[in-house]
């Protein structure tokens, strides 16, 4: 499993034309599974995101978590982190999880975030237009592959 956290000033997802999801400060994740993920993984990744301090204190030192801003989520789902590009020039996506598995531990992710933060989602499988203005910028790729 893959989380790519970016910490906003806002972002947005759009699905036909119709702004879905919104939030001011805190993350846009964009979350990509493998077919050999769990919910025990998901909940290891869960538990660091939910706990980086990467916002600033008065002092500008990155010391803040998200709950210490009153931030919120945006939790899109996106395949294209396992992309495979070793051979040739088109990605191949083998390694990302089938859409059962996927669409079901992305919704476990959602429904776990939404028990302490404000969780605005894309739609699984949809094309979607994502808009963020990234704060720093600061971005920081949680791998269960390194973590777990």
């Amino acid at each position: 499993m893959k989380f790519v956290i970016q910490k906003v000033t806002h972002a947005s997802v759009t699905v036909d034309n119709r702004v879905i999801g919104k939030i001011g400060r805190g993350f846009l994740v964009l979350i990509g599974v493998a077919e050999d993920d769990t919910k025990e993984i998901a909940d290891k990744l869960i538990k660091k995101l939910l706990g980086l301090r990467i916002f600033e204190d008065a002092d500008g030192k990155t010391n803040l978590s998200l709950r210490d801003v009153e931030g919120s989520l945006l939790l899109v789902s996106q395949f294209t982190l396992y992309a495979d590009c070793k051979k040739g020039n088109r990605p191949s996506f083998t390694k990302a999880g089938n859409p059962t598995l996927a669409n079901e531990l992305y919704e476990y992710i959602i429904e776990q975030c939404r028990t302490e933060f404000p969780v605005e989602t894309g739609v699984f499988g949809a094309d979607m237009k994502v808009e963020l203005l990234n704060d720093g910028p600061f971005t920081i790729i949680l791998d269960s592959a390194e973590i777990c």
